[in-house]
């Protein structure tokens, strides 16, 4: 994207939109003007979707409520008020305020906001539940520096879950296939009676059995591949929502803006005023209004809009051998089997907010309803085509989450699980379930695994167990020539670089067919 489009959304903004607090001559801010609720309505598509990479890329300071001096990143107060987030306590890489700007951690490949990030970006995720991470075992507060909810030390290792950087590529279409699988979960919930069970299927994907009791109580033991938080139930008159939640390694975040909401407060202490009200200065900074709802607005459509990764497939005969090889030995050792090489799309119409938002978030009703057609050629290309049928996704997952560790003595297991509430028994017995990966944008997003521990996706590959085993033991049965043809394949999955108007291309990204014409073997 050019700054052409970003320049004309500053002077649109400056004509009808608010002041950054703190803002005027001399002041040191990232983003001088921000929009005003109901502006976002004005807009052209291109200037809301360059205001919102503004915000992403902004590089937030403390003249403008950069900071978050008297709560942690989960918004509650500190354990310890007398000890603001001030000066030198101000950022801390373990508990956050650990980032000036989105793009500083999200800005691969070729620089481009929104992408993965390379180890050093990763984040302690469940640490902003401290106020200041120390280990410093003198600190017997709990949730302050070293010791947990329950008074047990915690360690570099055990403070919180390590995360790697995740890639927003393609991320409204994402986002559009989880709704669509929920609506039809919840659909398939509904017509269940009394007594009665049913399949969960959508998009080709099954997801267990539903059941209700005799008395209409809900039974969601056979469910399989959906967040706890999705399941939750109470008698007859509150069923399991059944939410797909496709944000988050392990599946925690149900949509873009719940994501966009939970990263300014946790990453930059920047509070929007749909979670924490208009004209509050909700963590002491002295500033409110710091992020407003047309500004989420904005900055989620950003995502929403980021092309889908496409193919780089180098014309080169043997190269080309090994992929299509690859691309054949993926299915047939059974991989392909979570991550689905494509998923059809019914609608491309990206509305704001979601219908899934959870509270603490802008819920359909509370403001009118905003369009983004993800097929508009005014966004980033490619674009993925619209067909009779619908829109191909080619994201290579199911969207469910997964046993993939052989038990919590595998080194990839986590040692918190945050589907649990923080201090409880849950909590502590650690996360070895994971969202499939989607394996569009993996070539060019190192580093892999959910850790970001891996440097090459063989040893992704080759980590993978539970209920993944099998195929692993596959993958190890295979020929050195066939391991080394599905690396091959996996290597075509790329995200194009800005300006490529084509999902397949060759090396020197022009336009090319898949599977090539001629003797390809």
């Amino acid at each position: 994207m050019t700054m052409r489009p970003l320049i004309v959304v500053m002077f649109c903004a400056a004509a009808a939109g608010q002041p950054a607090p703190g803002g005027g001559i001399g002041r040191e801010v990232a983003v001088p003007v921000h929009l005003t609720d109901g502006q976002e309505f004005e807009l052209s598509v291109t200037d809301l979707v360059a205001h919102g990479r503004m915000l992403f890329t902004a590089n937030w300071t403390s003249a403008e409520g950069g900071g978050r001096p008297r709560t942690k990143g989960t918004g509650k107060e500190l354990a310890d008020l007398a000890s603001p987030l001030k000066g030198r306590r101000g950022m801390n890489r373990i508990s956050g305020p650990d980032a000036n700007s989105c793009a500083g951690c999200h800005n691969l490949p070729f620089g481009i906001p929104g992408g993965g990030g390379d180890f050093v970006t990763g984040v302690f995720v469940l640490g902003q539940r401290f106020d200041f991470a120390t280990l410093d075992r003198t600190d017997r507060t709990p949730s302050r520096g070293a010791v947990d909810e329950t008074g047990a030390d915690v360690t570099l290792q055990t403070i919180g879950n390590y995360r790697a950087t995740t890639g927003m590529h393609g991320a409204g279409y994402l986002e559009l296939l989880a709704r669509q699988i929920t609506a039809d979960l919840q659909a398939i919930r509904d017509r269940i009676p009394p007594g009665g069970s049913a399949e969960l299927r959508s998009s080709g994907i099954g997801y267990g059995v539903l059941a209700r009791d005799p008395g209409g109580a809900w039974i969601t033991s056979g469910v399989e591949g959906i967040a706890v938080g999705s399941l939750v139930t109470a008698g007859p008159t509150m069923p399991p929502s059944l939410v797909i939640r496709p944000w988050h390694q392990a599946g925690a975040v149900v949509s873009l803006r719940e994501f966009t909401n939970n990263a300014f407060n946790h990453h930059h202490g920047i509070q929007s005023t749909e979670r924490f009200g208009v004209d509050v200065d909700a963590d002491g900074d002295g500033f409110g209004n710091e992020l407003t709802r047309a500004d989420v607005t904005a900055a989620t459509l950003f995502q929403a809009a980021m092309a889908p990764p496409g193919r780089v497939i180098p014309r080169i005969p043997e190269v080309e051998a090994a992929v299509l090889r690859g691309e054949r030995v993926f299915e047939s050792i059974g991989c392909a089997s979570c991550h689905l090489p494509k998923l059809l799309l019914r609608s491309a119409r990206f509305t704001e907010p979601g219908p899934y938002n959870p509270a603490g978030n802008l819920r359909q009703g509370e403001a009118e309803t905003l369009t983004l057609d993800l097929s508009s050629l005014a966004l980033p290309g490619p674009r993925l085509p619209q067909t009779a049928q619908g829109i191909e996704v080619p994201a290579f997952t199911d969207f469910k989450i997964h046993l993939l560790c052989d038990g919590p003595d595998d080194e990839n297991f986590e040692p918190l699980n945050m589907h649990h509430a923080a201090g409880t028994a849950g909590f502590a017995e650690g996360n070895g379930r994971f969202l499939t990966y989607r394996l569009w944008d993996s070539a060019n997003q190192p580093p892999y695994g959910h850790h970001g521990r891996f440097s090459t996706m063989r040893e992704a590959v080759e980590s993978h167990g539970g209920e993944a085993a099998p195929v692993r033991e596959a993958w190890r049965r295979l020929p050195a020539a066939d391991r080394d043809a599905v690396i091959e394949f996996l290597k075509t999955l790329q995200v194009l670089p800005p300006g490529v108007a084509v999902r397949v291309v060759d090396e020197r990204y022009q336009p090319r067919e898949w599977p090539a014409r001629g003797p390809v073997q």
